[in-house]
């Protein structure tokens, strides 16, 4: 593989992408590692084995053009054109009290950074671990515990200059290091406690929604709140209140399915 290893020495990140190839300048926040690797399986299998055997720790980051072996939840297989989205998986630790919230500040800190590059879109977060724009996926995260330490793996596929049929895309004009380099910077700048910002940038609280479950009953009813353990309250049609930690949500809309 073709790898290149950076590490940041500056925090200014308004010059990024200004002079030549962004992976070479690597404008990186101060505080970050990032490695860059043209193509590779799956990013987060191979930072979570380097995580395992000790070769990285908190805040390494590897990011690749092109993945051969990428999945989503459920084990789905995600998948892009080479170096036209942003492919990233991040490690942190120590893993927080409450597991999940690892990749809520992933999703915050991209959201802000998609807001930067698309000041006129309508983006916002979807439970448990999506990112939209307007009622479109744009990105999707993953987050996996390493077995041998007090850590954690979230990956981020993001579209930025494709995107599969009826998802989203940031466009071409916008190149992957710049998201990236934006992403980690507003990752340093999220409060301690994040609970109350996740809940107000969720588009999903207020929504009537289809819980799909991984083995049991599928619920619709309306989605009122995240609870402190991240779960997801709903108010099922017949009044029944349940709060759930896993599962696909759909947004419904006048009884229609939607993303």
């Amino acid at each position: 593989l073709a790898i290149r290893i950076f590490w940041s020495t500056s925090a200014n990140v308004g010059a990024m992408g200004v002079h030549g190839d962004i992976w070479d300048v690597a404008p990186w926040p101060v505080g970050w590692t990032v490695r860059h690797v043209a193509e590779t399986g799956s990013t987060n299998a191979d930072l979570l084995a380097d995580l395992d055997a000790g070769l990285v720790g908190d805040r390494n980051v590897l990011v690749t053009d092109h993945q051969t072996a990428g999945r989503g939840r459920l084990d789905r297989r995600w998948d892009a054109p080479p170096g036209t989205n942003l492919l990233v998986s991040v490690a942190l630790a120590p893993v927080p009290a409450v597991p999940v919230e690892a990749t809520h500040r992933v999703g915050l800190a991209a959201l802000s950074a998609v807001r930067e590059m698309s000041p006129d879109a309508q983006a916002a977060l979807k439970w448990p671990n999506d990112l939209l724009l307007g009622d479109r996926k744009l990105a999707g995260i993953l987050a996996q515990r390493s077995s041998a330490r007090d850590a954690v793996v979230v990956g981020l596929g993001l579209n930025v200059a494709w995107a599969p049929d009826g998802a989203a895309r940031l466009g071409p004009a916008v190149r992957p290091a710049d998201v990236l380099a934006r992403l980690l910077a507003r990752f340093d700048e999220l409060p301690a406690s994040i609970g109350s910002r996740y809940r107000s940038e969720l588009s999903t609280i207020g929504e009537r929604v289809r819980v799909e479950l991984p083995a049991g009953p599928t619920v619709e009813g309306t989605a009122i709140d995240v609870d402190e353990a991240a779960r997801l309250v709903v108010r099922s049609d017949d009044g029944v209140v349940s709060a759930f930690d896993v599962g696909d949500v759909v947004h419904l809309r006048r009884g229609e399915n939607q993303v």
